[in-house]
């Protein structure tokens, strides 16, 4: 059975690059495009992970999973959390709203799909450098 992928982003050819790149690597791809779409998602595609893009129109990446973990039925699913902030502090506040890890754009598709790979297997190492 494939492990399903929440993938939150706004950007289309980040979208599509990083579906692309899930699905040959056999995961099975659901796309939001904004904060809102994936905490509507998560209750009707029931996700093993989720990769949110930090800035997204309507409601943020920080919003959308502080609302996704408040939910009990919801709060263990893994949110990775994938930005172009790299600014001292982004790794915090991340973390903050719930992200079990931060991982900065451009994204090394390598350390992601390795990353994915340990969150999903409840490796207890500890999360990435950024």
């Amino acid at each position: 059975m494939k492990r399903k992928v929440l993938l939150v982003e706004d950007n289309p050819q980040n979208r599509y690059l990083i579906t692309f790149l899930l699905e040959k690597s056999g995961y099975e791809v659901v796309v939001a495009e904004d904060g809102e779409a994936a905490v509507e998602a998560v209750p009707e595609h029931r996700p093993d992970i989720i990769l949110m893009d930090v800035q997204l129109p309507k409601i943020d990446g920080y919003e959308a999973t502080r609302r996704i973990k408040a939910d009990e039925r919801f709060s263990s699913i893994p949110v990775l959390a994938l930005t172009a902030h790299s600014m001292k502090g982004d790794r915090v506040k991340a973390l903050q709203a719930g992200c079990d890890d931060y991982i900065t754009k451009p994204v090394d598709i390598d350390v992601l799909l390795r990353r994915i790979q340990e969150v999903l297997e409840g490796s207890s190492s500890d999360p990435l450098p950024s």
